[in-house]
C-alpha cells in the first residue's frame, strides 16, 4: 500500500542546524548522511518498498529512521537485536523524537514473555512455598507483594531477587508452559495486557526474537503484533539472517525435560493427581533423560549426530518415555488446564525427539552440545531457507532493515540471499568519520601462519610495542577462548603496567565500565566483544584482532549451513563462509572509531589478509584506513596525535 510521504521540507528540517531536536539531544549537528538516510526510509515507507540500508558508523542512522517513521503516520514495528538498543530506544530515543514532533505517539515496548510474572504460576509457587530454601521464601514474599501493586508485571522492577535466582524460571512462563486462553487468571495476564498494549501503539519495540515468533504464530491465542503493522523496521539487521534461519531448527534440550517434570508433579499435586502410575511415567523420563546426559559428548563444542552413536541411541528412549507420559497426562488433562497443558508439552517434546532420533532417514542435518549435565540437541530441516522465504514473504508489509554491516564490500547478495525477501532495495550510506585522517591499519610483517604453534606468541610480540605507546586503552579481538586465555597469560608474565580486564572473570557490563574508567586498560575478549560495544573518546585507542574471523570448520553448526548452500547449488566458501567472516571481521574493526574526536590503530595480525587472494574482500570492506607495516609507524601515528600533529 503506499502512503504519502512526509513533506521533505519537513522532513528535512530535524536533520538541520536549527533542528527540533538541538536543543533536546546533546551534541547534535547536522550529518548529511544521516538526512540522506531519512530520505531513503521515507520514500521506501511511502512506496511499500522492502530496503536494506548499511549505515556506517557515525551516520546516526537511529534517528534517521525513527523521525520519518513518526512522520508517517504509519503502524511501526522496531526489532532490535540487543536489550540494549531496545532499552535506548525506548527510554531515550522515542521520547526526544516524539517531543521534538510535537505530535503525541502511543509507543510500547514488549519484551519476551520470560521478563513478565506468570500470576498463574505464582500462585502455584506461594502454595509450594514450604517446599523452597529460606531465601527463596523471603524472595518469594517480596515478589508477592510487589505483585499486589505492579501494572506491568515487567520483572525488572523487583529490587532485591537477583535477575539469575532459581525462582523467576517458576515465576515467569514461556512458550512451552504457558495456558494460553486457557489460563484462569488470562484476563489479569501481564503478558497479554504488554502485547495488547503494543498492538494498539503507533510504535512497538520489540527484539528480533519475538518478531520471529510473531510471525510464527508461536505465541498462538495472545493476538499478533504483525496483521496491523504497516512497517516492520529491523535495526541491528546483520544479526537477523542468523537468528532467523536458526529458528526453524528443531531443538530438544534438557532442561525443557527438567522444567516438564517439575510442572507436571506441581499441577497434579494441585489437584491430588500425583499418583504411582504417575510418579512411574516421571521417573522414567528423567531416567531418559539422565541416560541422554550421559551420552553427550563432554564439552561446549557441538558434535555432529553421526559422531554421537551413543546420544543417538538414547534420543530414542527419551522418545519413548515422552510418548507414555503424554498418553498417561492425555487421559488426564480434562481435569485441569495446567495438567491439560503438560500433556500438549509432553507430545510435542515426543515428536521432537522422534524426529531428532530418525534424523539420518530425513536427511536433515543434526548436532549435539553437552555442558554441565546437560545437552541440546538440534535438527536443521534441508527447507529452513525455503521456510525463511515464506514466512517473510507471507507479511503484508513494508520492510527496512539497517545496520552497519550488511554488505560485502558494495555486495548485499549474502544478506539478501539468506532472507529470501526479494525484491530487496539495498542502499549504502559511508561513514562521515575521516579514517584516512584519524586511523591507520597495522599489518604486521612476519608473522607466521595461524596454524604455527608460535603463532599467538609472535602475535602478542607485536603488539605489545603499541600498547606500550597507547598505554593500554586497548580491546585485544580473539576467536576462540583458548587463544584469548594463552594471550592474558603471556602479558600478565611481563611487568607492563597494564590493568588486565579478561573476559570470564567478571560479567560483560562490569568488564566494560572497568575499561572505561581505569587507567592503562587492556580488555581480552571473544565473539561477545567484537559488536554492540561502544566506547568513546581517548579511553581506547587500539583494537587489534588475532585472525580472521572463519568459523571453525569443524562446528557441525557451521557444517550444517556449508551444506544449506551446497544443496542450493552454491559455493560454501564463496557464499557463506568468506561473506561472514567479512561481516565479523568489519563489526570487530568497527570498535574503535565511533566519535568524531576518535583516534587510533586496528590491528589485525593474520598474514592472510595480504598473502591470499580472499585478503583483497576484507580489504575492500573495511574503513579506508592508511595500512602501516611496522609497530615503530603505528606508534609514531599515536604519538603525533596525541601531540596534536595528526
Amino acid at each position: 500500500m503506499r502512503h504519502d510521504a512526509p513533506v521533505p521540507d519537513r522532513l528535512d528540517s530535524f536533520f538541520l542546524a536549527d533542528s527540533p531536536l538541538r536543543s533536546a539531544l546533546a551534541g547534535f549537528a547536522p550529518r548529511p548522511e544521516q538526512l540522506q538516510m531519512a530520505r531513503l526510509v521515507s520514500a521506501a515507507m511511502a512506496d511499500g518498498r522492502h530496503l536494506a540500508i548499511e549505515a556506517g558508523a557515525g551516520t546516526g542512522k537511529t534517528l534517521a529512521y525513527l523521525v520519518p517513521a513518526l512522520m508517517s503516520g504509519q503502524q511501526v514495528i522496531i526489532a532490535t537485536g540487543t536489550r540494549t538498543l531496545q532499552d535506548q530506544l525506548y527510554h531515550r530515543d522515542l521520547p526526544v523524537v516524539t517531543a521534538a514532533l510535537g505530535r503525541p505517539a502511543v509507543v510500547a515496548q514488549l519484551k519476551g514473555r520470560a521478563n513478565y510474572l506468570c500470576r498463574y504460576r505464582l500462585a502455584r509457587a506461594q502454595g509450594a512455598a514450604g517446599a523452597v530454601g529460606s531465601q527463596s521464601r523471603r524472595d518469594l514474599q517480596r515478589i508477592g507483594a510487589w505483585a499486589q501493586r505492579t501494572h506491568s508485571g515487567d520483572i525488572a522492577e523487583v529490587a532485591g531477587v537477583p535477575e539469575d535466582s532459581p525462582l523467576w524460571p517458576q515465576l515467569t512462563s514461556t512458550a512451552d508452559n504457558c495456558l494460553g486462553s486457557r489460563c484462569p487468571d488470562i484476563e489479569g495476564c501481564h503478558v497479554v495486557a504488554a502485547r495488547r498494549r503494543a498492538a494498539a501503539a503507533d510504535v512497538a519495540v520489540v527484539n528480533h526474537h519475538l518478531l520471529l515468533a510473531d510471525m510464527a504464530l508461536q505465541d498462538d491465542g495472545f493476538g499478533q503484533l504483525l496483521p496491523g503493522a504497516e512497517v516492520v523496521i529491523v535495526d541491528e539487521a546483520h544479526r537477523f539472517p542468523e537468528t532467523a534461519q536458526a529458528w526453524f531448527d528443531i531443538t530438544l534440550r534438557s532442561r525443557q525435560l527438567e522444567e516438564l517434570v517439575r510442572d507436571t508433579v506441581a499441577e497434579a499435586q494441585a489437584g491430588g493427581m500425583l499418583d504411582q502410575e504417575l510418579r512411574g511415567r516421571l521417573d522414567a523420563l528423567l531416567g531418559a533423560v539422565r541416560e541422554a546426559q550421559a551420552a553427550a559428548p563432554a564439552g561446549a563444542d557441538p558434535v555432529a549426530m553421526d559422531a554421537a552413536p551413543a546420544m543417538a541411541s538414547a534420543l530414542s528412549g527419551l522418545a519413548e518415555s515422552l510418548g507414555a507420559l503424554s498418553a498417561l497426562l492425555g487421559e488426564r488433562g480434562e481435569q485441569g488446564p495446567g495438567l491439560g497443558r503438560c500433556a500438549e508439552r509432553a507430545a510435542a517434546l515426543a515428536t521432537a525427539a522422534g524426529r531428532i532420533a530418525d534424523w539420518q532417514a530425513q536427511a536433515d542435518l543434526c548436532w549435539v552440545q553437552g555442558a554441565r549435565e546437560a545437552f541440546a540437541v538440534h535438527l536443521t530441516p534441508v527447507d529452513a531457507p525455503g521456510q525463511m522465504r515464506e514466512m517473510l514473504g507471507n507479511q503484508h508489509c513494508t520492510w527496512i532493515f539497517t545496520s552497519a554491516t550488511l554488505a560485502v564490500g558494495e555486495d548485499f547478495s549474502h544478506f539478501s540471499r539468506r532472507l529470501g525477501l526479494e525484491p530487496l532495495d539495498t542502499r549504502r550510506i559511508d561513514s562521515p568519520f575521516d579514517y584516512a585522517r584519524c586511523a591507520r591499519l597495522f599489518l604486521p610483517a612476519g608473522l607466521p601462519a595461524p596454524e604455527a604453534t608460535d603463532y599467538l606468541e609472535r602475535c602478542v610480540a607485536a603488539i605489545e610495542p603499541v600498547l606500550e605507546a597507547s598505554r593500554g586503552r586497548a580491546f585485544l579481538l580473539f576467536t576462540s577462548r583458548r587463544a584469548l586465555q594463552r594471550a592474558a597469560d603471556l602479558l600478565a608474565s611481563r611487568a607492563h603496567g597494564h590493568t588486565l580486564l579478561v573476559q570470564g572473570s567478571a560479567p560483560r557490563s562490569r568488564l566494560l565500565e572497568d575499561f572505561a574508567r581505569t587507567d592503562q586498560a587492556v580488555l581480552l575478549g571473544t565473539a561477545t566483544f567484537w559488536e554492540g560495544v561502544d566506547i568513546r573518546g581517548p579511553a581506547l585507542v587500539v583494537v587489534a584482532i588475532d585472525r580472521l574471523p572463519f568459523a571453525s570448520p569443524g562446528d557441525p553448526f557451521l557444517q550444517a549451513r556449508l551444506e544449506l548452500v551446497r544443496r542450493a547449488g552454491g559455493d560454501p566458501f564463496r557464499d557463506y563462509q568468506l561473506p561472514q567472516a567479512v561481516l565479523a571481521l568489519r563489526q570487530g574493526v568497527g570498535r574503535l572509531i565511533r566519535g568524531t574526536t576518535d583516534y587510533g590503530i586496528v590491528i589485525i595480525c593474520d598474514p592472510r589478509l595480504s598473502g591470499r587472494g580472499y585478503g583483497r574482500v576484507f580489504l575492500a570492506s573495511l574503513p579506508p584506513m592508511p595500512v602501516v607495516r611496522s609497530a615503530a609507524e603505528a606508534c609514531d601515528f599515536l604519538r603525533q596525535w596525541e601531540a596534536g600533529e595528526p
